[in-house]
């Protein structure tokens, strides 16, 4: 799963980059508007698109395994290592977003990509890491 999720994102940043700077994740938007590199008038758009394409591709992915488009969760996520995970996840994404992208920009897909598969693995929760996905 880890490795469908990092290859699948590489492809969705290198081609959607240039077009809208491959902003999936309200928790990355927001701090970027926060450290002024991204407008906040654009930042409750973004993250309506956000909340609705991470809606769709659940219904996609349940759909391709004949599933109902929406179920509840029966598997608590919740509690202190899984917050704690969730910060690590984050910020790792954060840090290498932004060094990434004054030290190797053209690498930033690819950097990306490899920390959130790492991050299925090396934290408690799996890695959701994008508040637009855990609704």
């Amino acid at each position: 799963m880890s490795l469908a999720t990092g290859c699948g994102l590489y492809v969705l940043i290198s081609i959607l980059g240039p077009i809208s700077g491959a902003h999936f994740n309200p928790a990355v938007t927001i701090p970027l508007a926060v450290v002024g590199e991204f407008p906040w008038r654009e930042v409750a758009p973004y993250v309506a698109v956000q909340v609705v394409a991470a809606l769709a591709g659940v219904v996609v992915a349940h759909w391709m395994f004949e599933l109902p488009a929406f179920t509840a969760s029966t598997h608590v996520r919740t509690g202190p290592s899984q917050w704690w995970s969730e910060g690590v996840a984050t910020f790792g994404l954060l840090v290498t977003i932004w060094l990434g992208s004054r030290a190797k920009p053209a690498l930033e897909p690819i950097l990306v990509a490899v920390h959130i598969t790492a991050a299925y693995w090396f934290t408690a929760s799996t890695s959701f890491a994008n508040p637009a996905v855990k609704i």
